[in-house]
C-alpha cells in the first residue's frame, strides 16, 4: 500500500490544473479517494452530517449487500435447475456459479454506464467524482428480474443518473432514490420486461452450465399468485430463506436482515427507520386481514417481495429519507403502510414497494418540517410566561 500511495503522489502533479493531464483531474482525485481516506472532507450536500468520508460509508452499504446479493446469484443456478428437474444432480458450485455468470454481465452495465456517466459529467463541468453511485450501481442489478435485457438496464441506469441525480446537483442533492428511478423507469417503459411469468427464472445454459429451458417457460412470484387469485405454492420457509423467484437480491430475508445487522452495527442506517417500516406493514396487513382484504396473513405481506429490501436498504437511504429522529418513525411507517396498501387496492400491481418509497422521498422534507416546527413551538411555549 505504501507503494502505491508513493507511486499516487509521484504521478499528481500531472493532474493539478498546470499538469499535462489536468483535463483528468476528476477522474484521478475520483480513484485516489476511492483508495485512501481523503485529506479534506465534503463542505456541502444534504447528507454530510459529520467529517466521515461518505465513500466509506458507501464502501461499507456495499459490504451490507453482499449476502443478499451472493445468495442471489445461488438463487437463481436454484430456480434454472430446479425448473428443469436437475437440481438433485448439481452440486452448490455449479448452482452458484450460472447464478455468478447470469448477474456478472448486469452488475458490469450498471457501472460501466453510470460511472461512465459520472466520469463524463464531472469532467464537464470541472468538479470531483462524486460517491453515490458505488451503491446505486450495485442495487440497480438487484432489484430487477434476471431476464432483464442489458440493453434496457443500460437505459435505466443513464436516465436515473442524468435525471434523479445530476440534473439536482449531484450526490447528497437528489429528492428521489436513484436506484428506485431506475426500476421505476424499467416498470413503466417496459413492463413486459420487469413483471408477469417468464422474467424471473433464467432459461439459457451460460457456458456449459445451467439448462436450456423449453420456450415459453414461465413461473410466477408468489405475490404475482397472490394477484391472480392463487395460493402461493411456496412455504414460508422458501420465502423467508428465499429460494422462491423474484428479483435478483430481494428474496432472502435471512440475508437481507445480515445487511440490516451491519448497517445497524455500525451507525450506517437508522433502526427507526427500519422497524418503522415493518410496523407500518404489520398494522396496514392487520387492518386488511380484519376486514377480509388481504388473501394472505399479515406477516407474508412483509418477507415477501420488495417490502423486506425496501425497507433495509432503501428506505433508510439517508438522502432521500427524513432526518429528524421523530420525522423517522412517521416517514418509515408510511411507507410501510403504502405498500401494503398499494399492494392489496390495487390487484394489477402486486408489488407496493417501489411506488411506497417513491412517494415518501418526496414528503420526506415536509416530514422533517414539520417535527422541527412542533419542536419549535413547544419551545416558544416553555419560553412565554403564562399570561
Amino acid at each position: 500500500m505504501s507503494a502505491l500511495r508513493k507511486y499516487l503522489d509521484k504521478i499528481k502533479p500531472s493532474f493539478q490544473p498546470e499538469g499535462k493531464l489536468h483535463a483528468f483531474r476528476s477522474i484521478f482525485e475520483g480513484f485516489e479517494t476511492f483508495l485512501y481516506v481523503p485529506n479534506d472532507t465534503a463542505k456541502s450536500g444534504s447528507n454530510i452530517h459529520d467529517a466521515i468520508d461518505s465513500k466509506r460509508i458507501m464502501s461499507m452499504v456495499v459490504i451490507a449487500l453482499m449476502p443478499a446479493l451472493l445468495f442471489g446469484m445461488y438463487n437463481i443456478g436454484y430456480q434454472n435447475y430446479a425448473a428443469a428437474g436437475t437440481l438433485q444432480n448439481a452440486g452448490f458450485f455449479s448452482i452458484f456459479f450460472y447464478g455468478f455468470l447470469a448477474v456478472l454481465p448486469k452488475i458490469l452495465v450498471s457501472y460501466i454506464v453510470g460511472l461512465g456517466i459520472e466520469f463524463a459529467w464531472a469532467q464537464w463541468k470541472g468538479e470531483e467524482i462524486q460517491e453515490g453511485y458505488l451503491v446505486s450501481g450495485i442495487i440497480i442489478p438487484m432489484i430487477v428480474p434476471v431476464n432483464c435485457p442489458l440493453w434496457i438496464l443500460a437505459l435505466a441506469c443513464a436516465f436515473a443518473v442524468i435525471f434523479a441525480k445530476e440534473i439536482f446537483g449531484g450526490t447528497g442533492m437528489n429528492i428521489f432514490n436513484v436506484a428506485l428511478v431506475a426500476r421505476a423507469f424499467l416498470f413503466f417503459s417496459y413492463p413486459q420486461k420487469m413483471s408477469g411469468d417468464s422474467v424471473w427464472v433464467s432459461t439459457d445454459s451460460i457456458w456449459g452450465l445451467g439448462n436450456t429451458l423449453p420456450d415459453g417457460f414461465t413461473a410466477a412470484t408468489p405475490l404475482g399468485q397472490i394477484g391472480q387469485g392463487i395460493e402461493p405454492s411456496s412455504s414460508i420457509c422458501d420465502m423467508i430463506t428465499g429460494f422462491i423467484p423474484g428479483s435478483i437480491g430481494e428474496t432472502s430475508v435471512i440475508a437481507i436482515a445480515l445487511g440490516a445487522i451491519i448497517l445497524i452495527a455500525t451507525g450506517i442506517a437508522s433502526w427507526k427507520t427500519m422497524v418503522s417500516v415493518f410496523v407500518g406493514g404489520t398494522v396496514m396487513g392487520l387492518i386488511f386481514t380484519a376486514t377480509g382484504q388481504s388473501a394472505i396473513p399479515f406477516y407474508e405481506h412483509l418477507i415477501l417481495g420488495g417490502f423486506a429490501f425496501g425497507a433495509v436498504f432503501m428506505a433508510t437511504d439517508p438522502v432521500t429519507s427524513a432526518r429528524t429522529e421523530c420525522g423517522k418513525y412517521i416517514y418509515g411507517f408510511l411507507i410501510g403502510a403504502m405498500a401494503i396498501i398499494i399492494r392489496v387496492m390495487n390487484p394489477g400491481y402486486p408489488e407496493g414497494m417501489m411506488l411506497a418509497i417513491l412517494l415518501m422521498n418526496m414528503f420526506a422534507p415536509l416530514i422533517d418540517y414539520c417535527v422541527v416546527q412542533r419542536n419549535i413551538s413547544k419551545r416558544m411555549k416553555r419560553l412565554t410566561p403564562n399570561k
